[in-house]
C-alpha cells in the first residue's frame, strides 16, 4: 500500500476513534472525579483545622481564666478568642431559656441547656448549661428550671459554627416557656429575642456546681477521621476514573469488532 493511502487509512482511523467518544460521559466522569477530589481536599483542610485548633486547647490549658470584657478586647480574631477560658460576672435572664434538641450524651438522646446571661456592660451571651435526657414523647419538654440571681462563672467560649441549613426554622419566644431549636445560631437568636447577643456560647466548667450533666467535646472528630474519609474520598476517584476508562476501551473496541 502506497505511503500516502496508508497515512490516509490511518487518519480515517483516529477520526473514527474520536467519532465514537461518547463526550457527554467524558464531562460526567471528570465533574464526579473533581467533586470526590474536592471532598478529599476538604476533609483534609477539616482534618488541619483540628489540629490547629487541639494545639490551641493544649496551650490554654491551667492558662487563668480572664474577664469576659478583657478576653473579647485583647482578642478579635474568632481563632484567638475560640476555646479561651472566661470569667462570667453577672445574672440570668430567668425568661429565656432554649432547649437545643437532638444532643447525646452516652448513646442517650437529648437536649442542651442553654440561658441568657448579662454579664456586667457587656452584651448578653448565650450559657450552656450541660445536658438534659428527653423523653421518647417528642411532645414532652423536659422540666427544667430557669438560673435566677447573681453568679460568678468560669467557662470557655466557643465560636458555634455556621449550621448546615436545609430548611428555614421559624420560632416564636415566650417569655418563660423554654424555646426549643434544631441549631443555636446567634443571629437568629438575636431576631428572635430582640437583642443583640455577643457572637459565640460560653460552655459552664465541668467543675462547676451550677447546670445540668456536662460532657463537653471540643472536638468532636479527631484530625485522623477526617483523614480517613479523605482516603475513602480519593480512592472513590481513582476507582470511578479507572472504571470509567476500562468501560471507554470496552466500549470502543465492541464498536470496532461491530464494524
Amino acid at each position: 500500500m502506497p505511503a500516502k493511502a496508508q497515512q490516509t487509512a490511518k487518519t480515517d482511523k483516529q477520526r473514527s476513534w474520536l467519532s465514537s467518544i461518547n463526550w457527554i460521559w467524558c464531562v460526567i466522569t471528570l465533574l464526579v472525579f473533581s467533586l470526590l477530589i474536592k471532598l478529599g481536599s476538604w476533609q483534609l483542610t477539616r482534618a488541619e483545622e483540628k489540629e490547629q485548633r487541639l494545639a490551641r486547647i493544649n496551650e490554654l490549658v491551667g492558662t487563668e481564666h480572664q474577664s469576659l470584657e478583657r478576653a473579647v478586647s485583647a482578642l478579635s480574631d474568632e481563632l484567638e478568642l475560640n476555646d479561651q477560658p472566661v470569667l462570667l460576672n453577672g445574672t440570668f435572664e430567668s425568661e429565656v431559656l432554649i432547649l437545643h434538641d437532638n444532643q447525646t450524651l452516652n448513646g442517650q438522646l437529648g437536649y442542651r441547656v442553654y440561658q441568657l446571661f448579662n454579664h456586667q456592660n457587656q452584651m448578653p451571651v448565650l450559657v450552656n448549661l450541660g445536658w438534659v435526657k428527653g423523653n421518647k414523647d417528642r411532645s414532652v419538654i423536659p422540666s427544667v428550671e430557669a438560673m435566677a440571681g447573681t453568679y460568678q462563672i468560669k467557662g470557655n467560649i466557643r465560636i458555634v459554627e455556621s449550621p448546615m441549613v436545609l430548611a428555614t426554622q421559624s420560632y416564636q419566644w415566650q417569655p418563660n416557656i423554654p424555646l426549643r431549636v434544631q441549631q443555636i445560631d446567634t443571629d437568629v437568636m438575636s431576631k428572635i429575642l430582640g437583642q443583640q447577643l455577643l457572637p459565640f456560647v460560653v460552655y459552664v466548667d465541668t467543675d462547676e456546681a451550677i447546670g445540668y450533666q456536662k460532657g463537653w467535646q471540643p472536638i468532636v472528630m479527631p484530625p485522623e477521621k477526617h483523614r480517613g474519609y479523605a482516603f475513602q474520598w480519593f480512592s472513590l476517584a481513582i476507582a470511578w476514573l479507572v472504571l470509567m476508562i476500562v468501560a471507554a476501551f470496552k466500549n470502543n473496541k465492541q464498536a470496532e469488532i461491530n464494524e
